[in-house]
């Protein structure tokens, strides 16, 4: 047995032999006979009953801490979810990924209220978990529109299609035609920054004698930047001349953000059996981040910049997110068991870039100071049809056949920015470098207009065959123009001993479809590496660019999951699973290391037209990956008289290795390239740039009156490799954060709140290389599971009706 099967070995041993107490952190009346939609078409399985792990996250759950983010919330709530806050990382800064089960970003599938939500237009580029992806935006989807959150961690690509392997985060939005809440927040940082405003709230409306029911939600927030820059201390960097630079001038952190979101649910019965739904999400958010600082003398432009920016200037990079969606259908059933759901789907995602406060050197004194750099556009639209059918076959209960099709077309677009965010404009300064400083625009030549389809039709059998034994089997076939057809199957069982005890078990293959941003994403950026600017070149695999340097094009990543796990309920209030699993993808679809250019490289990309090209990087089918893991999650309530103690913890422990890599193609060797296609850096953000285990521990205690919440979250070591030497790799020691809230009712609707998220005021381990952390400016790393901002201190007032 090698050591990383020895570790999760004495993980699995440890979870089984402890007692656990877990994750839905202060999640209320968490139980495991809540009902659920997700990962089955039985219409009454409970959480208990599912063949599959289900975690269900409440409202409450989400409202716990002073996060605005649902993306943060969950990160709260899941030991499984990991969402760390990268800063001068460009649009990943603002629109950031996270990761379920130690996978990327991209391969957890995201449903709002049961249906496929879109991803987002942004592309994760640089030097971040999640490079290489493009996810789902759902830090979109405002909480105050949320009745909870079902997470299915298995593999479902047979049950939903593509992007399913790590899981489904299926987000199930209020429908009561009653009630509703008001909510205001402020917080800031105990550093003083980070000041964050918000106004929240939801309501319910019935009509038609209560035939049809409108609950509509909106959320509005402001967010000032935060800033943990340390001082610079280097000598000589070879990024300009800095002589009083660092905190001042540097901006890393948040980013500044003005964000709006509203939602609406609408269910109409025009009969006891026939029901019409919609439900729409919109948001807006103005997303300010920050790029490096540019000295007095950035790239010999002392002059020029005299007259311009004397004390040198920080480049401002502007996303402006545009997020629509709108789902509409009608379903219905029989007296004969029989069902039906027939439904539209259209998700749009807009980002406009903008660098402000920026200048473009070739254009001398006279450059304005903000442009605009251009635009990426997804959208997608789905036709979906669901039918189920109960069967009487002589069992205990009726079997459930399930089938269905869906028709999914999607578009992504990159659109050019104005000339002078990315022209030369002609003054022939030496040394200098096109377009905007920070963020220069995409050109012309960077123009997308890329556009697929698909068909699937799939079929499954779930049944309980007896009163212990219950059973699934799913399969799905898709057939999408660019890239081809795959099948995807699924296997599900479980058996209950007693009612105590049940043991569930699942085999599935799966897959994820090359994104189309991945397969059309290009741009030639400026970045800093090991203190030396580059102009960047990203390619997608089938430009003219990168088959020169040796590319193939992308095919879908394919998956094969194994799981099996327990079910406890030992004593009354006690709730208890256990769930081991592995997970082996090949072809995983990654962004390669970032290689420098020889002169014959070089001269290979000017005669493409790209002369500045002094880096590269491409997207690749670059890896096959092993996952190995344990999640275990449970609760238990202990009541009092006049109250109850909410006892909830969970574990989770997983391992990614990296079984094969592509290696360099034979056009490297030919152009004189030493660098490996996929470095040391990619393997280790794949195999040890997050925690491998997250551990969360929480009470509540309710009453009447008052309401005080706990939680300690155990963020384990990671490590970060270094591209070029492993004497500059780091370990980051395991982190404890503590959260705590106290709330208030002076009467039944109001509640007063104050809390302190990392109460303790805990920061990430510093990074010891001089050179890694940009000569002292960085002083934390981007992969810190927890960012690196200290103590959030909040206070909030609601109101419910």
């Amino acid at each position: 047995m090698n050591r990383k099967s020895s570790t999760l070995a004495i993980a699995v041993a440890i979870a089984l032999s402890t007692p656990a107490l877990p994750a839905l952190a202060q999640s209320g009346a968490q139980t495991l006979d809540t009902v659920i939609v997700t990962g089955t078409r039985v219409a009454d399985r409970t959480v208990a009953e599912s063949q599959s792990p289900i975690d269900i996250i409440t409202p409450e759950a989400l409202q716990s801490t002073g996060t605005s983010e649902l993306a943060t919330a969950l990160s709260r709530a899941l030991p499984s979810l990991n969402f760390p806050r990268p800063a001068l990382t460009d649009g990943t800064s603002g629109i950031r990924p996270a990761q379920l089960r130690g996978l990327s970003p991209d391969q957890v599938l995201v449903l709002v209220n049961g249906k496929r939500r879109h991803t987002s237009a942004q592309i994760n580029v640089n030097g971040t978990i999640g490079r290489g992806s493009s996810a789902v935006d759902i830090n979109a989807i405002p909480i105050a529109a949320i009745e909870r959150v079902e997470v299915l961690r298995d593999g479902a690509s047979a049950q939903y299609g593509s992007d399913a392997i790590a899981g489904v985060v299926n987000i199930v939005l209020k429908g009561s035609g009653s009630g509703g809440s008001l909510a205001v927040d402020y917080g800031q940082y105990s550093a003083g920054d980070g000041n964050k405003y918000q106004l929240s709230g939801d309501a319910g409306i019935g009509f038609a004698d209560d035939r049809g029911s409108l609950h509509v939600a909106g959320q509005v927030s402001q967010q000032d930047e935060s800033n943990r820059a340390g001082p610079y201390l280097g000598t000589s960097p070879n990024i300009g001349n800095f002589p009083d630079i660092g905190e001042k001038t540097f901006v890393v952190g948040d980013p500044r953000v003005d964000a709006t979101a509203v939602s609406a649910n609408l269910t109409f019965n025009f009969s006891d059996n026939v029901t019409g739904y919609a439900n729409a999400l919109l948001s807006n958010r103005d997303i300010t981040s920050f790029a490096f600082y540019r000295s007095p003398n950035h790239n010999n432009q002392g002059a020029l910049l005299a007259q311009v920016y004397p004390n040198g200037f920080t480049p401002q990079i502007n996303q402006y997110s545009r997020d629509r969606s709108i789902v509409a259908g009608v379903k219905g059933s029989t007296e004969g068991g029989f069902s039906w759901d027939v439904s539209a789907n259209h998700g749009e995602n807009t980002l406009d870039f903008h660098t402000r406060n920026s200048i473009n050197y070739t254009y001398g004194p006279g450059s304005q100071t903000s442009f605009y750099d251009g635009r990426l556009e997804y959208s997608q639209d789905i036709l979906n049809a669901d039918f189920t059918q109960a069967l009487d076959w002589g069992l205990a209960y009726p079997v459930t056949l399930s089938f269905g099709a869906e028709y999914r077309k999607e578009k992504w677009k990159q659109l050019p920015g104005e000339a002078a965010s990315y022209n030369d404009g002609g003054l022939g300064i030496p040394g200098s470098l096109f377009g905007a400083q920070g963020f220069g625009g995409f050109t012309p030549n960077n123009q997308v207009d890329a556009d697929r389809h698909n068909y699937a039709v799939y079929a499954g059998l779930e049944a309980d065959l007896t009163d212990k034994f219950s059973a699934g089997l799913t399969g799905r076939y898709e057939d999408y123009s660019d890239f081809g057809d795959k099948f995807s199957g699924k296997l599900s069982a479980r058996y209950a001993f007693t009612d105590k005890v049940a043991l569930r078990a699942t085999a599935s293959t799966g897959f994820r479809a090359p994104s189309l941003a991945q397969q059309s994403y290009q741009a030639v950026t400026s970045s800093i590496t090991d203190g030396v600017f580059y102009e960047k070149g990203t390619f997608p695999a089938n430009s003219a660019a990168a088959r020169a340097l040796g590319s193939a094009p992308l095919k879908a990543e394919s998956s094969t999951s194994y799981s099996a796990g327990l079910v406890l309920q030992p004593v009354d209030r006690l709730y208890v699973t256990v769930d081991a699993y592995q997970i082996d993808i090949d072809d995983r679809i990654i962004l390669s290391s970032n290689i420098n250019s020889t002169p014959a490289a070089q001269a290979l990309l000017s005669g493409l037209g790209l002369p500045q090209v002094t880096q590269f990087a491409y997207f690749t089918n670059g890896l096959d990956t092993r996952t190995r893991g344990v999640d275990v999650i449970s609760s238990y309530t202990v009541p009092f008289s006049a109250s109850s103690l909410e006892l909830t913890a969970a574990y989770s422990y997983n391992e990614t290795e990296v079984k094969k890599f592509a290696a360099s193609p034979a056009a490297f060797a030919a152009l004189g390239i030493t660098q490996s296609l996929i470095g040391r850096d990619e393997i280790g953000r794949i195999e040890d740039s997050f925690p491998r285990d997250k551990a969360i521990l929480s009470g509540t205690w309710r009453s009447d009156r008052w309401e005080l919440g706990l939680a300690a979250t155990r963020h384990g070591s990671f490590t970060v490799r270094n591209s070029a030497s492993a004497a500059r790799d780091q370990t980051y020691d395991a982190k404890w954060i503590v959260d705590a809230s106290a709330s208030f009712k002076p009467s039944e609707n109001w509640k007063l709140t104050v809390g302190a998220d990392n109460l303790l005021d805990e920061y990430p381990d510093r990074v010891e290389n001089l050179v890694n952390s940009t000569y002292g400016m960085m002083p934390y790393s981007n992969y810190s599971p927890f960012g690196f901002n200290g103590a959030y201190v909040y206070g909030r007032i609601s109101y419910r009706w």
